[in-house]
């Protein structure tokens, strides 16, 4: 179908032993309990090293069509890849490992008439590592403090959003894990309308393609990133204040508790304080002129 309603986009990197499971399941419920929504599954393979291409392949599926990368680029990569190539009125995104479940997809289906992007949150019945559950609390709160509002799940790839939205933003979107982060914040900075949904994530089969190191550390990075790229203020504000404040407390130690004099150090901080916020203003005026050109 050309224009069908509904685009599923499924990245995949060596998922031999669980796709053709999801595809199946998926195939199952969209023609029994979504049946009057045409559709269109997008599975892009991200270079994968094992016969996962070959699974997929094999379902034979009118519906199905199958992307490959020539090598492995990254998970966000593969989801833009997807995006690209989507024909539909909307676009759903979810995994290939199993972790989310085809019968939650009517319950994001509802939202779809009055939300920009419905996300699925997980709540804390998910069979989710408890690390991961920690660095999620702690992007959680942070993307919730730069967009203003709150955050449940910042980094799910569980979400339905309208196609011309995400075909807006793609190029916004890194090439590795962390394209749910970028799509959150861009959305919400952006004005769109956003829900979350309660879902409970089953554990994933097979071993996880996240590190905590390499990818946690990335992921405060695009956060940071986003976040002066959205609401400059936001980040360059507080640094100001605590660059002032660590300028004023070091003079006043010196005065007050080493009778000495108040120093150059003190006012250089003090100064680059003020320089910072004029950054972040200036940033801020930025960010508004591609608001209004866009």
């Amino acid at each position: 179908m050309s224009h069908p309603d509904l685009s599923i986009i499924i990245p995949m990197y060596n998922e031999a032993q669980v796709i053709r499971r999801v595809l199946e399941s998926l195939l199952e419920m969209l023609t029994t309990t979504l049946s009057h929504i045409s559709f269109e599954i997008i599975v892009v393979d991200d270079g994968s090293s094992d016969d996962s291409a070959a699974q997929v392949l094999q379902l034979a599926h009118p519906a199905v069509h199958l992307q490959q990368h020539p090598y492995n680029i990254g998970n966000g990569a593969a989801v833009k890849t997807g995006i690209r190539h989507a024909q539909g009125a909307y676009i759903l995104l979810m995994d290939a490992d199993g972790q989310h479940k085809p019968e939650d997809v009517p319950r994001l289906l509802e939202h779809m008439d009055r939300y920009d992007m419905v996300v699925g949150a997980r709540t804390g019945e998910s069979e989710t590592a408890v690390h991961r559950d920690l660095a999620n609390a702690i992007y959680n709160t942070f993307a919730s403090y730069v967009c203003g509002r709150k955050i449940d799940d910042l980094t799910s790839g569980f979400r339905l959003v309208r196609a011309d939205i995400a075909q807006d933003i793609v190029y916004m979107l890194p090439n590795t894990f962390s394209y749910p982060t970028t799509m959150t914040l861009a959305v919400v900075r952006s004005g769109y309308s956003l829900i979350y949904v309660p879902i409970v994530a089953p554990k994933r089969v097979g071993k996880s393609k996240i590190k905590l190191l390499r990818d946690g550390s990335r992921f405060f990075m695009i956060l940071f990133k986003i976040a002066t790229l959205f609401s400059p203020l936001k980040i360059f504000v507080p640094a100001s204040i605590f660059t002032f404040l660590v300028g004023l407390g070091y003079g006043a130690y010196k005065v007050i508790f080493l009778n000495a004099r108040y120093g150059p150090t003190s006012a250089m901080l003090m100064t680059i304080s003020g320089l910072i916020f004029l950054i972040g203003l200036v940033s801020e005026q930025i960010t508004y002129l591609r608001y209004s050109k866009s």
